[in-house]
């Protein structure tokens, strides 16, 4: 059970986060830094060293691949196999689902172990580095890496395993298991590196919000899924409950006050459950 970070300064904390949001504004988002600074949200140890320390890791990966190698997207994803998964051992089990940090990028560097989104970043990163035309895959519900043109010539991996090369045959059952649903077109697009961010971000929620005592982090996950140019809206609704669970009374309700006013002119009724839950809020401070 990984333990609260201890207590930081505000100001330390402001600035971290002022360096999230502008590099989520950056015309080309550095992934890799976004993931860091959420791992020093859980990690403040982390600081400016640590976050300079797992680039520096990233880019020793990355200078251990033969470059430019024969054989185009499939080359690649061998290479990045060989390296990642079979000297470094980088993959997943069932048991990193549990760990916080199998979703903070510094600490599956150092384990070598991770959620498939994760290790993702973790071979996206490095072949990147190295040169590779690699990007991300958001299959529902297991985040898998492709090489070569996304319309054309193009290979799957599967980072959770080692680096598993994935037929089309493969990936759709990945689909089918996690969702019932079949594999689409648009499921291999490309990934957004913000969609990336804040699919990490959800899955911190979760892991946080199954287990009360870390609050905390779910507040955290929240606070930096708001800072993202583009977020769902529902996403303050629940920070107001949050809140008012942690015993904040006057902020949530405040906040669900808030998004009353903003769900008025979508549906009138949702705004006004919201606004007796923020008379409730307001209530438990009698």
């Amino acid at each position: 059970m990984p333990k609260e970070p201890e207590p930081e300064a505000d100001g330390t904390r402001a600035a971290r986060r002022r360096q999230f949001a502008e590099a989520a504004r950056a015309e080309k988002p550095d992934l890799a830094l976004l993931c860091l600074l959420i791992a020093a949200e859980a990690d403040p140890a982390l600081g400016e060293a640590g976050i300079d320390e797992a680039q520096i890791e990233l880019d020793r990966l990355a200078g251990m691949l033969p470059y430019a190698p024969t054989g185009g997207p499939g080359a690649w994803a061998r290479n990045l196999a060989e390296l990642l998964g079979t000297r470094c051992g980088f993959a997943g089990s069932p048991a990193d689902y549990r760990r916080l940090e199998s979703s903070l990028l510094h600490e599956v560097l150092r384990r070598r172990r991770g959620l498939p989104i994760l290790l993702s970043v973790v071979w996206t990163e490095v072949a990147r580095r190295a040169g590779a035309p690699v990007y991300g895959v958001a299959l529902p519900g297991h985040f898998v890496v492709g090489f070569g043109d996304p319309h054309g010539a193009h290979v799957l991996v599967d980072p959770f395993a080692g680096g598993r090369p994935l037929g089309e045959g493969d990936a759709a059952l990945l689909v089918r298991g996690a969702t019932g649903g079949e594999l689409t077109e648009r499921m291999l697009t490309p990934a957004d590196p913000l969609e990336i961010v804040l699919r990490i971000l959800n899955n911190i929620r979760a892991w946080a919000q199954a287990r009360p005592e870390h609050s905390a982090v779910q507040l955290w996950a929240l606070d930096l899924s708001l800072l993202l140019p583009s977020h769902p809206a529902r996403l303050r609704h629940e920070r107001a409950q949050l809140l008012v669970q942690r015993g904040d009374f006057t902020a949530g309700a405040d906040e669900l006050e808030e998004y009353a006013r903003v769900m008025e002119a979508f549906d009138p009724a949702a705004a006004t459950a919201i606004r007796r839950q923020a008379a409730a809020a307001r209530a438990l401070l009698n």
